[in-house]
């Protein structure tokens, strides 16, 4: 099949595992449209402009991420558009949350060219790629919290992300371009969907969809002062 309409975008804040990343892509696809992107930001203003992506290369830890959110968002948001998480974070349950998330794969940064090849052209076709040795079916006991954060509308993802930041409501209001009226309801609706009953409380359970960080601990708490 032709590479020539294809369209990637490669989110990464790292410059030179972008640039292995579109060496990989260009060899691969060599007709093919690459993006780059450093911070979440960068990569909605480009799809907000267009769309019409074909593959986003997402790291989670680049600006504007806040662990699982930027992926739930841009899933909601451009639920058209297939994301694969590229990470230096191995750990299996980070794999597990990042497909239930509604990524199309995963794949470990330590992993070497020719598996990075491989998983993307995995993907392009239409299937799933994750590591063979990670057990996608295995339970943490968070599968409660991830169905509840995945009914989430993506104005109430950015209205939870900006939460987690220690935004005020007229902060929230004026980055969204929206009346605080209007803030209000999205985090009365937040509040309902996850079952909980403070800001404080949303911000602890936000916290736990940061990679590797599911129990309520140090992280959680800290986060939840901040």
């Amino acid at each position: 099949m032709s590479s020539t309409s294809y369209r990637f975008i490669i989110a990464d804040d790292h410059p030179l595992f972008r640039g292995a990343l579109r060496q990989t892509l260009e060899t691969q696809y060599p007709d093919a449209s690459i993006e780059e992107a450093g911070a979440l930001e960068d990569v909605t203003s480009r799809l907000e402009k267009d769309g019409d992506a074909d593959l986003i290369l997402l790291d989670l830890t680049m600006p504007g991420m806040r662990g699982f959110s930027g992926l739930m968002y841009l899933r909601a948001q451009y639920a058209g558009v297939p994301v694969v998480v590229v990470s230096a974070n191995e750990e299996p349950q980070a794999i597990r949350r990042a497909i239930e998330f509604g990524a199309s794969g995963f794949i470990p940064k330590s992993h070497g060219i020719e598996v990075i090849r491989q998983a993307i052209s995995e993907v392009m076709s239409g299937n799933m790629w994750t590591p063979p040795d990670v057990d996608l079916k295995a339970d943490d006991g968070s599968d409660d919290l991830v169905q509840r954060l995945s009914t989430l509308t993506p104005q109430q993802v950015r209205v939870l992300m900006m939460l987690s930041e220690g935004l005020l409501n007229k902060q929230i209001a004026y980055e969204l371009s929206v009346s605080e009226a209007t803030v209000k309801a999205h985090v009365s609706a937040i509040l309902q969907k996850l079952g909980v009953e403070s800001r404080t409380q949303a911000v602890i359970a936000a916290s736990k969809i940061e990679a590797g960080q599911w129990q309520l601990g140090g992280e959680t708490q800290e986060a939840a002062g901040a």
